[in-house]
């Protein structure tokens, strides 16, 4: 009967939505693949213990969900948008071009980033610098001159010395992926600010810094698997020779299939992400479309159910998908933001 109210009264309310086509009273959700697991079991249980229809969630990658997310308000588009990394500037900006003036952000914990291979290959442990040497489109010459070459590694032991003699071969997300912006910051660029004289780019020309630091090799090294980190593991499994990068979650639901490629002698885990000793760590985040709520039923009751400590608190049913939870500060702090709906100002990105 509450669902069918609900419906009703988003039918009513739906003339303030421009528009809007027709009415709709299920939540709709788009973004990240990392965060999908999270969202789906999120909105599985409020489907399942509330009279609202369950949510329909669509991974589409970080990117193409703030795309779908920013292209107006209105029922033809998202309500919520997963991201596996904070929104961007440029993002932001489009959203407000686009009259998606009012967006709640909320961070729902970390995930680290893992580098893996198959529980059948050799053990690796590798430095960000050997990450940007075997992957970047141009790195600094092997004959030590401070100039950019054309990446001309072949195998992992031409990196290093130290590395297994084996094809560089590394599947991972494509660049709408949340995952891939933040392997090419975390990853590519914590390599590349390795070297000093790279480093001192990014105040000389920030642009080429960027374009040098954050760039992937396109000659077979990296090959895009999609927005499925399923796949990923699927074909670290049928390929030992291969290196995979994907959110530690898949990793720790994987582990009899794929194993962690440690860096710096430190792997991803719940104390080292959380902690940030694991190199690789980011936080996870979703965006609710103010505009949205009152008119598509049940956008608050699934918020409040993501923010409740029996999801994302420390014994929350999210921590066994593998969620590394925030402090108990941060949750305070977002909670109350998640349930004020308290809209992003732009100050933000400064």
């Amino acid at each position: 009967m509450k669902a069918t109210l609900a419906g009703a009264a988003a039918a009513l309310a739906m003339a303030s939505v421009p528009g809007t086509a027709m009415a709709r009273d299920t939540i709709s959700i788009v973004g990240s693949s990392t965060v999908y697991p999270f969202a789906t079991v999120v909105a599985e249980r409020f489907g399942r213990n509330t009279d609202f229809a369950t949510p329909k969630i669509e991974s589409t990658g970080s990117g193409g969900g703030m795309k779908l997310f920013c292209q107006g308000v209105g029922l033809q588009h998202p309500d919520v948008t997963n991201a596996s990394r904070r929104m961007k500037s440029s993002e932001f900006e489009l959203c407000q071009k686009n009259g998606v003036k009012e967006i709640t952000e909320v961070q729902i914990g970390y995930d680290g980033l893992a580098v893996a291979n198959s529980v059948n290959a050799k053990d690796m442990d590798i430095s960000l610098r050997d990450l940007f040497l075997a992957l970047a489109k141009e790195v600094p010459n092997p004959n030590g001159k401070e100039e950019l070459v054309a990446n001309p590694y072949k195998t992992w032991k031409e990196v290093n010395p130290a590395l297994p003699n084996v094809k560089i071969e590394v599947v991972g997300p494509p660049p709408t992926s949340g995952t891939r912006d933040s392997f090419n910051e975390l990853g590519i660029e914590g390599g590349c600010k390795t070297f000093p004289w790279l480093k001192a780019m990014k105040s000389e020309d920030k642009s080429k810094y960027k374009s040098v630091c954050r760039s992937i090799r396109e000659d077979g090294a990296y090959v895009e698997a999609g927005e499925n980190d399923n796949l990923i593991v699927q074909k670290l499994e049928s390929n030992p020779n291969a290196v995979g990068v994907f959110g530690y979650s898949f990793l720790e639901e994987n582990t009899s299939i794929v194993k962690p490629v440690t860096i710096g002698g430190v792997a991803p885990g719940p104390e080292t992400v959380s902690s940030g000793e694991y190199p690789m760590s980011r936080s996870m985040f979703f965006y609710v479309k103010k505009a949205h709520v009152g008119v598509v039923p049940g956008i608050e009751g699934y918020v409040k159910e993501f923010t409740s400590e029996r999801a994302w608190g420390n014994d929350g049913y999210l921590v066994e998908k593998g969620l590394i939870p925030s402090a108990d500060s941060e949750r305070e702090k977002w909670g109350k933001q998640a349930k004020n709906l308290k809209p992003m100002t732009g100050k933000e990105f400064k």
